[in-house]
């Protein structure tokens, strides 16, 4: 009998997780709580209701079904502890304890770790609503550009870099009003940090670290990083403008931040994602993320020749040292399909048409986001990314071909796209 896997989630994340493990030999099925119109149709995996935040319900849900290893694909049910009563139960689980996930949940204290252990990264200082003046005083005693940040879980939508002292002033006042509720009622005013930006994931157990390939993500709606900040937009692997010393710096960061979770008491089992930037002084972290990105996980999973549900296992059971990844030689770019509207007011339920089509274009893979399966079959968008649409090929021109020629083949009304994603894999670095 194969392993019974839970993946928790209902991504474009979770559905390129759960595409992979269900290719495994290793698996028998996959359920996927509550998944997406994406995991619904994915041969070995079922969807399932369950209250996914619940640390308690995802326990029990995974013990009363024979479940031999749980993947947690969001932030937010890390932060409420599901890990934490997984284990409990004796049962393996991929993503960490509440304590670890604080490196995502609290943005000051992933700084303040930073600053205790020496990771390079910028100066912040933190503010409650009753620091609102000394906020703003610090603004203006900065200057601009300055990064203005929500402190806890903002859906990716919690940061403003802002170039003028107005903007920047403006943003502290929209948090610490509650526009992001709980998550503003802490706000972190960061140094402006200048250089290109990349992540590197890596798989986490203890001390031991094992690298991902590199990944760049398109975080504005517009083409040429234009208008508000997304979940993302697009994501291409590997990054040809990270030299060979800035890829060794950053591996050389990623296992000191290993070493300070485990120095610190935490027990992380997970992924343990470095958001960098690469100044003229070397590589510097910008933050931590918990879990596997999104869309980061669209390309970087395509890439992965190690059987995913080894690895993931190896990592839950504490047995990481000695595994070894392996990549293709392939790049990978992939093109958000998002509905009319998004970031802002979108509305859901148009018909998608043409995901067929689009996975006969060579190298494709098409991974759901925000979509529904109807009882009937019929698929409907449901959230603001809809669709990732994955192009693998030997080199990036080739790939955005392909990527785009896909995209072209799917439709829904409202459907939108940018042009640009992976052109800066194919540009001199500025």
């Amino acid at each position: 009998m194969g392993m019974r896997i839970l993946v928790i989630g209902s991504g474009g994340r979770e559905h390129a997780i759960v595409r992979s493990l269900a290719a495994s030999p290793l698996v028998e099925i996959v359920l996927v709580a509550p998944g997406n119109g994406g995991t619904a149709l994915e041969p070995n995996a079922v969807n399932t209701p369950l209250a996914t935040e619940d640390p308690n319900a995802v326990a029990s849900f995974a013990s009363d079904n024979e479940v031999d290893l749980v993947v947690v694909g969001p932030e937010a049910p890390l932060v409420a502890g599901v890990a934490d009563a997984v284990r409990d139960l004796g049962v393996p689980v991929f993503g960490p304890g509440a304590s670890g996930a604080r490196v995502e949940g609290s943005k000051s204290f992933a700084k303040e770790l930073m600053e205790r252990h020496g990771l390079p990264t910028g100066r912040a200082l933190t503010f409650d609503a009753l620091d609102r003046e000394a906020a703003i005083a610090t603004v203006r005693a900065w200057g601009a550009p300055i990064v203005i940040k929500a402190d806890g879980l903002a859906a990716g939508k919690g940061v403003t870099v802002a170039m003028d002292v107005d903007t920047a002033i403006a943003a502290v006042e929209e948090c610490l009003e509650g526009r992001f509720g709980e998550a503003g009622t802490h706000v972190l005013v960061e140094e402006y940090l200048q250089g290109p930006e990349c992540s590197m994931l890596a798989f986490v157990c203890g001390r031991t670290m094992l690298p991902m390939e590199p990944v760049q993500d398109h975080k504005r709606v517009g083409d040429g990083d234009t208008g508000p900040n997304t979940g993302g937009m697009g994501v291409y692997s590997p990054v040809p403008l990270v030299t060979p010393a800035e890829h060794a710096t950053m591996v050389e960061i990623m296992q000191e931040a290993a070493h300070a979770l485990a120095d610190e008491g935490i027990e992380y089992r997970g992924v343990l994602y470095g958001g960098f930037i690469l100044t003229e002084a070397g590589p510097k972290l910008l933050e931590f993320n918990a879990r596997f990105g999104d869309p980061e996980t669209q390309v970087v999973l395509p890439r992965l020749k190690t059987d995913l549900a080894e690895v993931l296992l190896a990592c839950a059971e504490g047995r990481l040292e000695g595994t070894k990844l392996e990549w293709r030689d392939d790049v990978a770019v992939s093109v958000v399909l998002a509905s009319e509207g998004y970031p802002g007011f979108y509305e859901t339920g148009k018909v998608i048409t043409g995901i067929e089509e689009a996975e006969q274009v060579q190298g494709v893979s098409v991974y759901h986001a925000g979509t529904t399966l109807d009882v009937d079959g019929t698929l409907r968008t449901a959230g603001g990314r809809v669709l990732n649409v994955t192009a693998l090929a030997s080199d990036f021109s080739l790939a955005r071909e392909r990527a785009y020629e896909a995209a072209r083949r799917i439709h829904f009304e409202g459907a939108f796209c940018r042009s640009d994603i992976g052109l800066r894999a194919l540009r001199e670095r500025d």
